[in-house]
């Protein structure tokens, strides 16, 4: 369920979050988790778990401990301890599922390196914290700028203010170390705050900034993704993907996380494969494998002699023929192997309901084109003014001729002049 703010207006469409992630129901924040333990009360005689789980800006998520006993629930705001002064935050998670995601993150629940919540923010807070959010982009334009002027080869990519507008942290994206001493006391001057640099991997700055993949989704890793696993292209190759680096790249520039999602799987399924350059020596001739089905089983063989005809064969057959081979055995021929591959049908769609074409409007209609009759032999009448000409058998049904407008009357021998 979206908050009000993200619902659609009275024409239809939509009005946009215009909270940029920091609405209360925390229903369109970026990395949420689902609590399934809320519905559960606790053993009698146990205290709740004191810690909470608060996020902030482009999912920035911190472990908090309630030491003042606050009753915290979901999208409450929060002031929390920062240095120097304090920080605004949602509270995205409470309960013993918080315990959880301290072992997941590796934070001890029993650390006393867990800072504290203040208080419940305020309505003066919340103002503050409103305002500081709006200056962002007008100064992540402006701190561009600046970086590019003293010809520093970074980008910044995001600015997130403290929740007390006392300082702003920087992100920043950088292939080689980047000296940014100067760079820093240009911002102090230009914005009148105090700065802080942060340099962030490129998965990391796609994680912050969000976005909509190739399949037409969110990206995995600003909506529930939180660890960054190496990707190899073997993991393509495995997939039998192409090797093209503008398909399997991301918007973080690197290759897709999700090119591991599936490769377990095709693991699994290649462990009966023989090898891919595998030759296998026949009679008629060496064959080499060209394409391989994995989860069907098959492999496509074709003769060193005639790489236009393939043979299909199963990979329980391709490995009678290795080991056949092993024995220094030749066999016939990879016909007596290959199997024929059933092609089915297309079953024809049935109109059934009597529906009519969807095209049936795209062309014009074709004009009706005027029948052309062959005239009766032994007549040379010509009618014209919508006459009809005179006829001694006053008894014979009158045949309609063509009308000529506007020519003269020719009389034929059988009548006579008046």
């Amino acid at each position: 369920m979206a908050c009000t703010s993200c619902s659609t207006s009275d024409g239809g469409s939509p009005k946009g979050c215009k909270n940029n992630g920091t609405c209360g129901t925390d229903s369109c924040n970026k990395l949420t988790v689902f609590d399934w333990l809320s519905n559960m009360s606790l053993p009698t005689g146990q205290a709740p778990f004191d810690c909470v789980e608060v996020r902030f800006k482009n999912g920035r998520k911190e472990f908090y401990r309630n030491t003042e006993k606050l009753t915290l629930s979901m999208g409450d705001i929060v002031a929390t301890v920062a240095s120097p002064g304090h920080d605004i935050g949602i509270v995205t998670l409470t309960g013993e599922l918080v315990k959880i995601q301290m072992k997941k993150k590796g934070v001890s629940p029993d650390s006393k390196e867990v800072p504290k919540i203040y208080r419940k923010a305020s309505q003066k807070d919340i103002d503050i914290w409103s305002v500081a959010r709006e200056k962002e982009e007008p100064m992540k334009v402006r701190a561009r700028e600046l970086a590019i002027a003293q010809k520093l080869e970074m980008k910044i990519s995001d600015i997130e203010f403290q929740g007390d507008g006392s300082k702003a942290t920087f992100y920043y994206t950088a292939n080689d170390r980047v000296d940014f001493r100067l760079l820093i006391k240009d911002f102090a001057k230009e914005f009148n705050t105090r700065v802080e640099m942060k340099q962030v991997g490129f998965r990391q700055e796609a994680a912050r900034l969000g976005g909509i993949g190739s399949c037409g989704r969110e990206l995995c890793c600003s909506t529930w993704l939180t660890d960054f696993r190496s990707v190899n292209t073997s993991a393509a190759r495995y997939q039998q993907l192409s090797l093209n680096p503008q398909k399997l790249a991301g918007q973080c520039g690197k290759l897709k996380c999700c090119l591991n999602y599936e490769l377990d799987t095709y693991m699994d399924a290649l462990k009966g494969f023989p090898d891919f350059e595998t030759k296998l020596v026949t009679e008629k001739g060496d064959a080499i494998c060209q394409k391989q089905d994995i989860f069907k089983g098959l492999m496509w063989f074709a003769y060193t002699n005639n790489f236009a005809n393939w043979h299909i064969l199963k990979i329980e057959k391709v490995n009678e023929i290795i080991a056949e081979n092993k024995l220094k055995n030749k066999v016939s021929s990879l016909e007596d192997y290959a199997i024929e591959i059933i092609v089915e049908r297309e079953k024809d769609f049935n109109n059934a309901m009597g529906q009519e074409s969807l095209t049936r409007f795209d062309q014009p209609k074709k004009r009706k084109k005027p029948s052309k009759k062959p005239r009766p032999a032994g007549e040379n009448v010509i009618v014209a003014n919508n006459k009809k000409p005179a006829n001694n058998n006053s008894s014979a049904p009158t045949e309609k001729k063509p009308t000529v407008a506007r020519k003269p009357i020719i009389i034929t021998k059988n009548e006579t002049k008046k």
